[in-house]
């Protein structure tokens, strides 16, 4: 049997499990729970994060939604046409995604936004079916260590390629991956990631799928 891209029940880290009953316990009205991907299963693009954060997807159940990394991806994707709607940080919203899919590397929470190795390879399962549904085309890893996971998702040793903010590389299924730095607080406040950096890799996977797109001349 092929394996799920989601178990909204998985337990199957003893620390990340432990960490969201007590954080649940905290916050009785957030989600707590393994977050799922959002968009269709048929998105041509795929954007692979780290892990939903304390008071954001881990708060509301839907991937860079309720803290700041959400406002400049969601901006960015309207802009060059992988969504359209409204977006609210606590998810009461019309925002849509188009042709677009967001995961995370790490499906739950982990303490001080900090997954163990061994969670993420546990993970990973989820991250590799997911990618085996039709219709990827580019996915964007957003960070080294969704970069990572990636490449182990398609067989590959983190040796295959380098994380460089920019950069793309080729996975088999006929792949395209693109790095960015991760839209997260830290790096847009310290500078390390501007808008423009953020909305010139967009830009590129656009230009990839329109390409992808055009009749055989």
């Amino acid at each position: 049997m092929s394996q799920p891209v989601y178990d909204v029940d998985c337990r199957a880290c003893p620390r990340l499990a432990k960490f969201l009953d007590r954080t649940k316990y905290e916050y009785p009205s957030y989600f707590c729970k393994p977050v799922p991907p959002f968009g269709a299963a048929d998105a041509s693009l795929v954007i692979v994060g780290l892990a939903p954060g304390m008071h954001g997807a881990n708060r509301t159940g839907r991937p860079f939604t309720g803290d700041h990394a959400g406002y400049l991806l969601y901006a960015t994707l309207k802009k060059f046409g992988f969504a359209t709607g409204t977006f609210s940080p606590d998810g009461s919203d019309d925002l849509t995604l188009q042709g677009c899919r967001i995961s995370n590397a790490v499906k739950c929470l982990p303490p001080f936004n900090k997954p163990e190795t061994d969670e993420i390879k546990r993970c990973n399962r989820f991250l590799a079916a997911d990618l085996q549904q039709p219709g990827a085309r580019v996915v964007v890893a957003l960070g080294l260590i969704a970069h990572g996971a990636l490449l182990t998702a398609r067989g590959l040793k983190k040796s295959h390629c380098k994380f460089a903010h920019g950069a793309e590389h080729t996975l088999p299924g006929d792949l395209t991956m693109i790095d960015s730095y991760h839209c997260s607080r830290y790096n847009t406040n310290t500078g390390r990631l501007t808008p423009e950096m953020f909305e010139e890799v967009f830009a590129r996977a656009r230009a990839l799928l329109d390409a992808r797109a055009l009749p055989d001349a």
